[in-house]
């Protein structure tokens, strides 16, 4: 575990398995933290992982103002940790909303990235009229969060469509992905909504072509909203790997751990 100072916000990292040769970064989703990863660095010991609170998330500082919720801001960020960790190539894996921010981050420093794994993951919204109706969604779930806080979203986040596949796993295995949501600041996830909400963020369609990069993309056979992006993407791309988990939805590293390891394990370098 560390406490890294980066551009000014307190950033909190946790490294597992520190000692192996192979080294993975992961970036958790919307309302996640370092925690979603500590059962794949258990089920990968001979893999070096580095996790990383983003910002409004965990236990990274909030900032104040939304602007240093942005892309572009949470880019810059990742870029320093990096260099404080002096990690120079690396695979990178991200879900959900971390795997928007690994495929900016695989674009804007191509060099750094051995291999990109992503998890249901969308290279964003393709036209300015679907950014901005995304844009409202997300200040009006933003609104709600502040108006009424941090449990009564989560009450509501659980039960969306999105998440239907998790209402079958044990209640231990919910009652933990409750938690980890339940820990988050109202702040911090108004933020994340407003600074790098899917709205927010500028597509990254037009680049798939030019990315040399390995790319492995894996959906859940349940969620088919993320396995058409996954077909979209893979065909634009030029070196890409498409994996569907069967009788999985969006979150696949909670709903098929074992699985989900393996798929990882396979396609690091």
């Amino acid at each position: 575990m560390a406490k890294l100072n980066v551009r000014g916000i307190d950033t909190h990292v946790e490294i597992w398995n520190e000692e192996a040769s192979q080294t993975l970064v992961a970036l958790h989703g919307f309302t996640g933290s370092t925690e979603t990863w500590r059962n794949l660095a258990s089920a990968l010991p001979q893999v070096r992982i580095v996790a990383i609170d983003l910002i409004g998330h965990g236990q990274t500082a909030v900032p104040e103002h939304f602007s240093r919720f942005s892309m572009q801001e949470q880019l810059s960020d990742l870029e320093e940790v990096f260099h404080q960790l002096q990690l120079e190539k690396f695979t990178l894996l991200g879900y959900s909303m971390g795997g928007r921010i690994a495929l900016s981050y695989a674009i804007s420093y191509p060099t750094r990235v051995e291999k990109l794994i992503l998890e249901s993951a969308s290279p964003g919204l393709r036209t300015s009229e679907e950014r901005m109706e995304r844009c409202e969604r997300d200040h009006a779930l933003a609104e709600k969060i502040a108006a009424n806080g941090v449990e009564s979203f989560v009450n509501a986040w659980e039960k969306i469509a999105l998440f239907d596949s998790q209402k079958r796993l044990p209640t231990s295995i919910r009652q933990a992905i409750r938690t980890e949501r339940l820990t988050q600041s109202e702040h911090g996830l108004v933020g994340s909504l407003q600074g790098i909400g899917t709205g927010k963020q500028p597509s990254n369609w037009s680049y798939l072509t030019q990315m040399d990069l390995s790319v492995v993309l894996i959906t859940g056979a349940l969620d088919g909203k993320f396995c058409q992006i996954a077909i979209e993407m893979k065909a634009l791309l030029k070196n890409a790997h498409h994996v569907t988990v069967n009788d999985a939805g969006h979150a696949i590293h909670v709903e098929n751990p074992a699985e989900f390891a393996t798929i990882v394990m396979e396609n690091l370098t």
